[in-house]
């Protein structure tokens, strides 16, 4: 992925869902989560998502797309970027 913001009609089924359980979780607006790169910093970098946030992160990125997230799966690599996080996301749906 590019570092540029894609535009709405570049984004996957999963990322917009993904862009939605963040703003929707984090109190994010809608401009600042679409301008989300694949390089974009999340733990760590996005205030609101501290160590409380992330539970209710991954149970609501379970909910809305139908997955399973493992407690061993969950690590600071797959929090770092809004690119591994999607990734990660996708594998997980893919997969099953």
């Amino acid at each position: 992925m590019s570092s540029e913001p894609v535009s709405m009609g570049e984004f996957s089924a999963t990322d917009l869902i993904l862009r939605g359980v963040l703003r929707d979780v984090l109190g994010l607006s809608s401009a600042r989560v679409d301008a989300f790169t694949a390089e974009t910093g999340l733990f760590g970098h996005l205030p609101e998502l501290d160590s409380m946030a992330v539970a209710g992160l991954l149970t609501e990125i379970e909910d809305r797309l139908h997955i399973i997230i493992e407690d061993d799966e969950v690590d600071g690599e797959m929090l770092e970027t809004y690119g591994a996080l999607l990734g990660f996301v996708e594998t997980k749906r893919r997969d099953g």
